[in-house]
């Protein structure tokens, strides 16, 4: 029988230094009779020569593209923007099926080319939960950058932009970095801060919540669907926290939860949002007072302020690839939740979570404006 073969995809993404197939991932495809190859990454965390031992074998950068079309190419975040046609089966994150801009060419691409795009964000197990995910790491670091971005907030000039971060090796290195910052922050202003967490009984709020106990604090409010659909934002809740953090799966429309109008309050303490979900595209986004992605290299974008209390300024935080700043433990955990369908990629078409992506891309892909495509989903 013929081997299945995946191949490893370098991540591009500035910054980007997660992998979805980690070393001791690959050893165990490998295992199970997968051929696999890894493409060779500066960027990403685990260094090329931990690959060698594991039977994978190691491939120029971005070779994907010239790949046999029965390759099956795994990666995280979405391929760069080009527009050339695209043949293979591609597993990754793609964030184009929830309106987002250039969901169209994104999709289109796949469609010239008789591709096919398996999403990571839509692959479900039987009871309808994500079978993978990093929301836990992109809740903590989310939250880690939140209590940065106040305490510098709080010491630092009110015009001096909070200065980019680089990945930490471990947990422990950033907790200790948080405290030490909160710490600062308080010294100066003589409070921890207050932080609301939307989301909080998922992956991804249960990990920020996790920080900021990690990091000493005790005044945290954890909300979820009960308290968001008891009553419809805006939530005046938000505005009297010092940070809030966004950690909830959009996927409908629903009330902001904050606007211009609540951020006018007189009673306003908040200083830093941080939105974890970042739906900065999204037609629907319930933070609507941004509109760019942040980066690592500059974590934060002012709020600009029509009225109410000017004097207090206000930034949010929207990196899209917030567990790349614990890379290694963040790959690891998505890797491992990964495996079992991995394992059955050699079977794709008998297995549910694979047929139930591929059936959700075959309707979106149907989805596109006439001429957007010339190919068929195969």
């Amino acid at each position: 029988m013929t081997s299945t073969t995946l191949h490893v995809r370098a991540e591009t993404k500035p910054l980007e230094h997660r992998s979805a197939v980690t070393p001791s991932i690959a050893k165990q495809l490998v295992d199970a009779g997968y051929t696999v190859n890894v493409e060779r990454s500066e960027l990403s965390i685990f260094d090329d020569s931990e690959y060698e031992s594991t039977g994978a074998s190691l491939v120029p950068t971005v070779s994907w593209i010239d790949a046999p079309g029965d390759h099956i190419i795994v990666g995280l975040k979405e391929l760069p923007e080009e527009d050339f046609a695209l043949k293979h089966t591609h597993v990754q994150f793609a964030h184009c099926y929830k309106g987002q801009g250039g969901w169209q060419q994104v999709l289109s691409r796949f469609s010239r080319g008789n591709g096919t795009l398996l999403d990571l964000e839509f692959l479900e197990d039987e009871q309808g939960r994500r079978v993978a995910a990093f929301g836990y790491h992109a809740g903590f670091a989310g939250a880690a950058l939140a209590l940065m971005a106040w305490a510098w907030q709080i010491t630092q000039p009110a015009d001096a932009d909070m200065p980019g971060v680089t990945p930490y090796e471990n947990e422990d290195l950033l907790i200790q970095a948080v405290k030490k910052s909160v710490e600062e922050g308080k010294a100066k202003s003589g409070h921890l801060p207050r932080v609301l967490v939307i989301g909080a009984l998922g992956r991804c709020g249960r990990g920020a919540v996790d920080l900021c106990t990690k990091a000493g604090l005790s005044d945290i409010f954890t909300w979820d669907l009960p308290e968001t659909s008891a009553k419809p934002g805006p939530y005046q809740e938000i505005i009297e926290s010092d940070v809030f953090v966004n950690c909830i799966y959009l996927s409908a429309k629903i009330p902001p939860f904050i606007d211009q109008e609540s951020l006018s309050s007189p009673n306003r303490k908040l200083a830093v949002v941080c939105d974890v979900s970042c739906d900065t595209t999204n037609p629907h986004n319930p933070i609507p007072i941004y509109d760019i992605n942040t980066t690592f290299d500059k974590p934060t974008v002012p709020v600009k302020l029509l009225s109410g209390n000017k004097e207090l300024p206000l930034c949010v935080i929207s990196i899209d690839h917030l567990p790349s700043l614990l890379p290694r433990e963040a790959s690891e955990a998505f890797s491992a939740q990964l495996l079992p369908s991995l394992l059955q990629l050699k079977d794709r078409k008998n297995a549910r979570v694979w047929q139930q992506a591929e059936t959700l891309f075959e309707e979106k892909v149907a989805t596109l404006p006439e001429g957007a495509g010339n190919g068929q989903a195969k």
